[in-house]
């Protein structure tokens, strides 16, 4: 169970949204390279990066912050945001991202991250942002008719890494993770899931410890860990004991 860090970039900064609002951001940190360190530093052992202008716009936007960021780090870094074709999947992969992650290029052209994962096997994860249930694309700014089981479902056996679940409803509001919907995505895949959009507490950290949560591969922290609602110190050990087999308080 992996408990990952979050920074998401908007002009080269660190920030949080609140429901995925761009006009609704808040600044963490002006030096991404820092702040990757710091959760280095404090233990995590992966980073969840996200360039949130380049979601907007279908291409790399803070490019020189993700690159401070790979130099600033020895962990695994995973990408998401504005990465839409084979060539800069790649251009990516070659800098030292430990995987990418494909969101609106999963709903628009499932063949090419069916492809992406044939090159690059064990290196391609799926983004799947759901709003009232359906995907989400364009980052987060247009909505689908498309239900996220049924998008997860179309990359069943191409080996795909890891699902990115987010439920912007709940993303950067301390809501608490939608623990129904992203168990039940869990269940209808074989394709490890990652949970997104909401951690708000240790509360959030224990439930992702109870057996039914074996099946995830983590959860992802953003705003929880910015504001000190969790401690990454008590939140490690926790994970650490328990896949240690340790009781739990």
């Amino acid at each position: 169970m992996i408990l990952f860090p979050a920074i998401d970039l908007k002009d080269r900064q660190c920030v949080r949204l609140k429901l995925g609002d761009m006009e609704q951001a808040t600044v963490y940190n002006e030096d991404p390279g820092a702040q990757a360190k710091a959760f280095e530093d404090q233990g995590f052992e992966w980073l969840h990066v996200v360039d949130l202008n380049g979601a907007f716009a279908g291409q790399t936007v803070n490019g020189d912050a993700v690159d401070a960021i790979l130099k600033s780090t020895k962990n695994p870094v995973q990408l998401g945001g504005g990465i839409r074709t084979l060539d800069h999947i790649e251009a990516w992969l070659s800098r030292g991202l430990a995987r990418v992650i494909l969101g609106t290029v999963a709903v628009r052209d499932p063949v090419l991250v069916i492809e992406a994962c044939k090159r690059f096997p064990g290196q391609v994860a799926v983004g799947i942002d759901a709003k009232g249930g359906k995907v989400a694309v364009e980052g987060w700014a247009e909505a689908s008719e498309l239900g996220v089981i049924e998008l997860a479902k179309r990359f069943e056996g191409a080996g795909v890494a890891a699902i990115i679940y987010t439920d912007i409803d709940r993303d950067g509001i301390l809501a608490g993770i939608n623990w129904a919907s992203t168990l039940e995505l869990a269940d209808a895949v074989s394709i490890p899931v990652i949970a997104s959009g909401g951690l708000a507490s240790m509360d959030d950290i224990k439930r992702m410890l109870e057996p039914d949560s074996a099946k995830l591969e983590g959860a992802i922290s953003g705003r929880a860990l910015y504001d000190g609602r969790i401690d990454p110190v008590e939140a490690l050990a926790l994970i650490k004991a328990a896949q240690n087999g340790e009781a739990r308080a």
